[in-house]
């Protein structure tokens, strides 16, 4: 008579196999980000100056791509995107040697928005752990109003 035991082994070899497999791939699995689904809108929207408000208020002045620099460590706004009042793109500061992803939610007439950033990078570290935090823009002027109007 032959000993059970190999068959036995064998079935739970497949069985924890399976189950490896299964837990696996939910580990690995990790849902798409959740972005607009709108077409992009005009960009111009965002050109002029804006206050940035998260504690102390600093001005962003942005071009007609929604590109541009604030004063606070040589500090750079760069517009990604622009989708269903969505604005997204990201930040540089250079004199700290850091950099992170924001995004605002704008109010129907472009006005103000609530936003929140995040770190993306610090010095050399790729993958930092530090929290980023929310803030709120009003925007103070527009390029167009910035211009004055011909003489008659």
């Amino acid at each position: 008579m032959k000993p059970k035991w190999p068959l036995a082994l064998s079935v739970l070899m497949c069985f924890i196999s399976s189950a490896c497999t299964t837990l696996s791939s939910r580990e690995v699995t990790v849902p798409p980000p959740i972005m607009p689904s709108g077409e992009q809108e005009d960009r111009s929207v965002l050109a002029g100056e804006w206050e940035y408000e998260e504690g102390a208020v600093v001005t962003l002045t942005l071009d007609e791509q929604g590109n541009g620099t604030y004063g606070w460590k040589d500090g750079r706004f760069e517009t990604e995107s622009l989708t269903e009042r969505t604005w997204q793109g990201r930040w540089i500061q250079r004199e700290n040697d850091r950099e992170g992803g924001f995004t605002v939610q704008l109010s129907p007439d472009y006005s103000n928005g609530e936003g929140r950033w995040w770190y993306t990078r610090i010095e050399d570290d790729l993958a930092p752990t530090q929290k980023g935090g929310t803030f709120y823009v009003t925007k103070k002027s527009s390029v167009a109003s910035r211009i004055s109007p011909a003489a008659p």
